[in-house]
């Protein structure tokens, strides 16, 4: 190992304080990096991102949404519809009807935190929790979190284990592993906001692929009907490249999870990601649930179109729709997922 190697290397160990809890508990941030100078920071605050820095034209773009304290990251969870910014999704992302469903004959009621329904894992999700740091390297962070039997309603201990891990093709890749002491349905997702321009820009002039050409119907509450809809000669066909949608909050089937899901490119930036995964969708959203009310980092006033999620997943509601690839987590069996996104300057 050459000797700007080993001094990149010890620094990325150092861990800095980011905040401090009410029951004294520190809130820690890690950063990692590639030699290319690609570099992530994580909180062990919901294994959050709080800043992906990718170098593009003129300087490194920072590409997600986030804020500068931890105060406010608290603080975003009481507004009337909280951002989840960075966050780790969990137990379950996306909305569960009415917080009910069924495991082997055995009715569950899940924290109903959105009207009537379970909205990413109830009052209190995996965004909301101390995380534990088990490895850092210079270009991977695995945390870890355990989640007690019957937290916000869902059965089972889960022992969770998350890895954000920088390769030096500048790619950022999510890895997870769970497994439960009982049968339980489980769908997990990172909540990144990104903006390919910086996140203090907006995203209307970005361009948006989703390789997908079917949607879940869902009634205006979010919840799906149970109906696949064909995207063929409609808004939300984008199997070609088109501006961003400035309201959008669906679920794109993914039919071939061996090619990209999807992409996004800045011609402001000359920056283009790609989305991989091995999950059956990706949710996309725009609107930032922001409404002009959110102050981010270095002071900037985030508005509806600051930023775009890809939440890789499965399907929302799936326990109450036969025909949804199943979300079941058999006790003794392990929960895998991977998804990436690769960043590269056109």
């Amino acid at each position: 190992m050459e000797k700007n190697q080993i001094s990149h290397f010890v620094d990325t160990l150092d861990a800095k304080t980011f905040g401090i809890l009410t029951d004294g508990k520190a809130v820690l941030c890690h950063t990692i990096s590639n030699m290319r100078g690609m570099e992530a920071s994580v909180i062990t605050y919901g294994a959050t991102i709080t800043s992906l820095q990718i170098p593009a034209q003129g300087g490194k773009v920072d590409v997600v949404l986030g804020f500068d304290s931890l105060q406010s990251y608290i603080d975003s969870y009481s507004l009337p519809s909280a951002p989840y910014f960075g966050a780790i999704i969990g137990r379950y992302s996306g909305r569960i009807k009415k917080g009910k469903f069924t495991i082997d004959g055995e009715k569950y009621q899940a924290a109903s935190n959105h009207g009537e329904h379970t909205l990413h894992g109830g009052f209190e999700g995996f965004g909301q929790k101390v995380w534990q740091v088990e490895n850092v390297s210079a270009n991977a962070i695995t945390l870890s979190y355990t989640s007690a039997d019957g937290e916000e309603g869902f059965p089972g201990e889960i022992t969770l284990h998350v890895t954000y891990t920088i390769s030096e093709d500048n790619k950022l890749v999510m890895q997870y592993w769970a497994t439960s002491t009982k049968d339980t349905v489980l769908n997990l997702t990172q909540h990144s906001y990104f903006n390919l321009a910086g996140h203090s820009q907006t995203i209307e002039k970005q361009k948006l692929f989703i390789n997908s050409h079917k949607i879940l119907e869902t009634k205006p509450n979010g919840i799906p009907t149970g109906l696949i809809l064909k995207v063929d000669n409609c808004p939300f066909d984008l199997t070609t490249p088109k501006y961003c949608p400035t309201k959008i909050d669906t679920t794109f089937i993914i039919d071939d999870n061996t090619v990209p899901v999807a992409s996004l490119t800045s011609e402001e930036t000359g920056l283009k990601m790609t989305v991989r995964t091995n999950q059956p969708s990706v949710h996309v959203y725009v609107g930032g649930n922001c409404f002009g009310k959110i102050k981010g980092k270095e002071d900037t006033q985030y508005n509806t179109l600051s930023g775009i999620c890809f939440e890789a997943q499965h399907y929302p509601d799936a326990p109450n729709h036969p025909h949804f690839p199943s979300t079941l987590l058999k006790k003794g069996e392990e929960y895998h997922q991977k998804t990436s996104f690769k960043f590269e300057q056109l």
